[in-house]
């Protein structure tokens, strides 16, 4: 499986869980960004990308991929307690935030997009922002103070298939296999 990273998204999460519910042994692969990830992807019909339903450009990564992506599965499971989290500021202005979660950044907060939830976590780390939306995993990997917690989200997670390079047909996925 290849996905979003770096280590704590909801994603990585939910790759373990896909395999883990089918009884898969394979490998986590984790990337800067969804695009990135499907880049990676062997073209060989044996692995698959996970993204997640409330990404906002997924359209555009289904849509444009057509001639290689399948999606073949999706799933409901809740994410990560999602949080604003600090270095110790108690209201930050600027806030570091996955498009997705955006909309869990304080008003009159400035916005700094990131790639994921993990990424705004670290970069809340770095000083690069005084806040973040990210996950607790994240936050509490990162040593940032949680000053809301707005617990875990029921969320749909899609899997997509890449098809080999002679392909026309997703076969049988048995993502990982042998990794």
């Amino acid at each position: 499986m290849h996905t979003l990273g770096p280590h704590g998204t909801n994603l990585e999460a939910a790759s373990h869980e896909w395999l883990r519910r089918r009884g898969v042994k394979g490998t986590v692969e984790l990337h800067p960004s969804i695009e990135s990830a499907l880049e990676a992807v062997p073209a060989d019909g044996r692995h698959a990308l996970t993204a997640c339903a409330v990404y906002p450009a997924l359209h555009t990564l289904v849509f444009s991929n057509l001639h290689r992506l399948h999606m073949i599965d999706s799933f409901v499971m809740p994410t990560h307690n999602m949080v604003l989290a600090s270095t110790g500021t108690g209201m930050p202005t600027t806030v570091a935030s996955h498009p997705a979660p955006r909309g869990l950044v304080p008003t009159g907060a400035r916005i700094r997009e990131v790639l994921s939830n993990s990424q705004a976590a670290l970069d809340c780390a770095a000083g690069e922002v005084e806040g973040c939306i990210t996950t607790i995993v994240a936050a509490e990997r990162n040593g940032l103070r949680v000053l809301s917690d707005f617990g875990p989200v029921p969320m749909v997670f899609t899997v997509h298939q890449v098809l080999a390079v002679d392909a026309g047909t997703p076969a049988p996925i048995a993502v990982g296999a042998g990794r």
